[in-house]
């Protein structure tokens, strides 16, 4: 299964999430970027509003792709403790990593929320979105954080997941759906035609789209 690109993801993962259409207690949760394209499909086929979760990956110096751990809003901070060990990075390294994320983290919260806050999720359904997962470390991040929230249900939802990382995730939430798991990920972007990267306008754009969208709203 190759998604055309992550619109469509959102789309066909919409299928799979068809018994929370116009759920008033449901809320989708997308991770910026690349998720928000993809919540944008789910919200537009379940008439479901759409929100944003930020989430920054801790990158190995040198090695950016590589994750080594995670932040998220409210301070919380999630290493791959066997990546740290087996290249022996040093706390004060992670520290100064961590640090650069913090700033981005918070200039995206200002830039899409502006002086919006979060909603209030205490006993929603929180539906949480991200365009794959390779190695789950912001998604993990993600995933604890709102465990400080009083959820009646949170739900991890992705086009495209390596299995061995999405079992990591089986204990922590209440459902788990990915409609293409392979045998053999290697990447996300294997599984896009267009797996251009999502900008932040575009990001504000979906956002402000997703604010016309019928939903039935919590009273």
């Amino acid at each position: 299964m190759v998604y055309k690109d992550r619109l469509d993801a959102g789309r066909r993962l919409a299928e799979q999430l068809i018994q929370y259409r116009q759920h008033p207690q449901a809320i989708v949760l997308a991770l910026p970027r690349g998720g928000v394209p993809v919540g944008f499909g789910v919200c537009q086929l379940l008439g479901l509003p759409l929100d944003i979760f930020v989430v920054r990956k801790i990158g190995v110096p040198g090695h950016e792709e590589t994750a080594m751990g995670a932040i998220a809003s409210g301070g919380v901070r999630v290493l791959n403790k066997d990546i740290i060990r087996t290249l022996g990075i040093r706390d004060e390294v992670i520290a100064a990593a961590a640090a650069v994320e913090q700033v981005e983290l918070e200039r995206r919260e200002s830039l899409y929320r502006g002086d919006r806050f979060l909603p209030d999720l205490t006993n929603r359904i929180v539906i949480l979105v991200d365009d794959g997962m390779a190695t789950g470390a912001s998604m993990a991040a993600a995933v604890q954080a709102l465990t400080a929230f009083r959820l009646r249900r949170l739900v991890v939802a992705v086009p495209v997941a390596d299995q061995e990382v999405l079992n990591q995730f089986k204990d922590s939430v209440d459902e788990l759906i990915c409609p293409h798991r392979p045998p053999v990920f290697q990447a996300v972007s294997l599984w896009y035609e267009d797996f251009s990267q999502t900008t932040d306008e575009q990001v504000r754009a979906y956002l402000r789209k997703a604010e016309e969208i019928p939903v039935n709203r919590v009273d």
